[in-house]
């Protein structure tokens, strides 16, 4: 293999030849999508020094380019988006490891394998080079999905699982605006672009990626339902999952409708945010609440990324980034903080509860409005007659912290900066 000047190794399958340039390294959720870098941003993950890694997170959060500026120079980059390597290896996985033996006996000890999903069996020829060679990896992966249905065991412990996220407000820096964050989201590529540029990326992502590689990658047979699945679960993104009610919207089967929420998750695409249900008087609902993972994909699948928002979406996509912006930093810190949300079957409910170790540490009303009432807590006066003693939140985009009947309203950058001692 034949090594760029001041660059890791890459592993193309082939050696170039004179007058052939080594091929591009496919970046990209597909050719439709052009790669911005994201190289600017500093994230707040950090690789093990030590240890070998798995990152696991959806398309375009940047895995790729966060993890080729902290490799050696001597390190194998194995690009399993390039056709030919992938090709050579699902034919023969031994072959990885014979190259891999190769590499070692020129100096490296490092090896970046880049969208492992697409190849879960060379999972158990690293799991090996590991053992023998005591080699450090690092690999990245979009689906999890794909690493358990290959039979991988995700190295046995033999390796640190860490998430990769879009851009959180940190990694903004001080550049992050909230209503460009609501409409365009946070994938570093989008955040860098132009708002025309990022529409488009946007609208790219939502079709080239959720709709036709979900399909590509054998998760799905029928492409129509999906899509018309997609189109309902979006429009109703935030809310209760009702499989029967989706399912007569989109045409399906209930049984196929979990199945797809399934998949979403597993494609690192989609989070659920669990009912609380412990509860001594109360009858509570106990269905999960969805979550698409980034404001501007769920925008994009709406199609609604050009015009002005609607106070109903904006007050659903302001939701939707903090309980998104939450769950990214109890990721980021290892944290065994939980969130759920609080719903009575009368159809009183609180948007979001912080727990630890069994220990409600607040309930959470969030609310777009640039004015809160005491019409706006009635959930959290439900919640309060059951647990007093839990501290109650409203959090708006830019209100002044002040008391209402007990409940401190703030505004979001107040919040997190709470949010941060619970973890």
């Amino acid at each position: 293999m034949r090594a760029r000047s001041g660059s890791p190794r890459r592993d193309v399958a082939y050696e170039p030849g004179p007058g052939r340039s080594e091929p591009h390294r496919q970046l990209t959720v597909a050719a439709e999508l052009p790669y911005i870098s994201a190289a600017m941003f500093q994230r707040v993950l950090r690789l093990p020094p030590r240890r070998s890694a798995l990152i696991l997170g959806p398309r375009q959060t940047g895995k790729s380019t966060f993890v080729l500026p902290s490799l050696p120079k001597t390190a194998w980059v194995v690009d399993l988006l390039q056709h030919d390597a992938f090709l050579a290896y699902s034919k023969d996985p031994g072959l990885f490891q014979r190259r891999a033996e190769e590499q070692v006996r020129r100096g490296v000890n490092v090896i970046f394998v880049d969208e492992i999903q697409k190849l879960p069996t060379l999972l158990d020829e690293i799991h090996s080079l590991i053992e023998r060679l005591k080699l450090r990896f690092v690999l990245t992966g979009s689906s999890a999905r794909k690493l358990r249905r290959g039979g991988a065991n995700l190295l046995a412990g033999r390796a640190t699982i860490l998430p990769m996220h879009p851009l959180t407000v940190e990694e903004h820096g001080d550049a992050f605006d909230l209503e460009r964050a609501l409409r365009f989201g946070a994938l570093p590529a989008v955040v860098s672009s132009s708002e025309s540029d990022a529409r488009e990326l946007l609208r790219s992502y939502a079709e080239t990626y959720l709709r036709e590689e979900v399909q590509a990658e054998s998760l799905v047979r029928n492409l129509g339902g999906f899509a018309r699945f997609l189109d309902v679960a979006a429009a109703q993104n935030g809310e209760l999952i009702n499989a029967a009610s989706i399912a007569r919207d989109a045409a399906l089967a209930a049984r196929t409708v979990r199945e797809y929420f399934q998949i979403l998750e597993d494609t690192l695409v989609g989070v659920r945010l669990d009912a609380w249900t412990k509860s001594v008087r109360a009858r509570l609902v106990a269905h999960p609440r969805f979550y698409f993972f980034d404001t501007g994909v769920t925008n994009a699948l709406c199609h609604r990324l050009t015009g002005a928002l609607d106070p109903t979406a904006r007050g659903r996509l302001f939701e939707q980034w903090l309980v998104l912006e939450c769950r990214r930093a109890i990721d980021y810190a290892a944290s065994e903080t939980r969130l759920h949300f609080w719903r009575t079957n009368h159809g009183a409910e609180v948007d979001l509860l912080v727990e630890k170790h069994g220990r409600l540490l607040a309930a959470v009303e969030i609310k777009s409005t640039r004015r809160v009432a005491g019409a706006d807590l009635v959930g959290l006066r439900s919640f309060a007659s059951e647990h007093p003693k839990v501290p109650r939140f409203v959090v708006t985009p830019s209100l002044e912290p002040h008391r209402l009947q007990d409940v401190l309203v703030t505004d979001w950058r107040d919040f997190l900066e709470q949010f941060g001692e619970w973890l």
